[in-house]
């Protein structure tokens, strides 16, 4: 039987936090790097091929709050229209423990855990499941050895406290570079898949 990928995608400082010591909303020092040429062509990389896109509760309101207008935007940047246009067409499924009914379009909630949500999904349908920023589900399912290819901007900052994707007690994993790209400030785009 064929299985999906699953993919997950995440911006990491060097020191591998995803976000700053002031809390799930300090993004300041990836700011300089988000619209670079390098993170642009990796936000389209992230869904080319994905039909699923898998958020924490928190990230589906802030993501579709944002790139929901962006869709229609024709002075966005290409990219940008288009990554706003799959989320917003593709089917979600959304964790929450909170919301009783979806407030977006084609989203499935589901209050269980990720790795089996994920285990699920991926012998159902067709095309990649990219769990999309949301390092909460990343890190189960991480931990359960359920994600083939992390797609992963790299910026050269060191935040010095923040959350880490990459916690002790991980199973040892083994993973190969499919892709690599630096960008003017220094920022990479890497690929990784899963080495099985």
């Amino acid at each position: 039987m064929n299985q999906r990928t699953v993919t997950a995608n995440l911006a990491l400082t060097l020191d591998g936090r995803y976000h700053g010591p002031a809390g799930p909303n300090d993004f300041g020092a990836f700011a300089p790097y988000v619209s670079s040429e390098v993170a642009r062509d990796q936000l389209t990389r992230i869904w080319e091929s994905a039909t699923t896109a898998v958020l924490g509760r928190n990230n589906a309101e802030g993501f579709l709050g944002y790139w929901s207008p962006v869709a229609e935007d024709p002075a966005a940047d290409p990219r940008d229209r288009g990554y706003a246009k799959w989320l917003v067409e593709t089917e979600k499924v959304v964790f929450s423990t909170t919301l009783t009914e979806a407030p977006w379009e084609r989203t499935r909630l589901v209050n269980a855990p990720a790795a089996e949500v994920i285990t699920e999904l991926k012998s159902t349908g067709d095309g990649d499941i990219l769990v999309n920023s949301s390092a909460t589900l990343i890190k189960p399912l991480l931990a359960a050895d359920l994600v083939d290819r992390l797609y992963l901007m790299v910026f050269p900052e060191i935040v010095g406290g923040g959350q880490r994707l990459f916690d002790d007690g991980l199973p040892a994993t083994k993973w190969s570079l499919s892709h690599q790209e630096t960008g003017e400030l220094g920022e990479m785009a890497l690929v990784y898949d899963r080495v099985r």
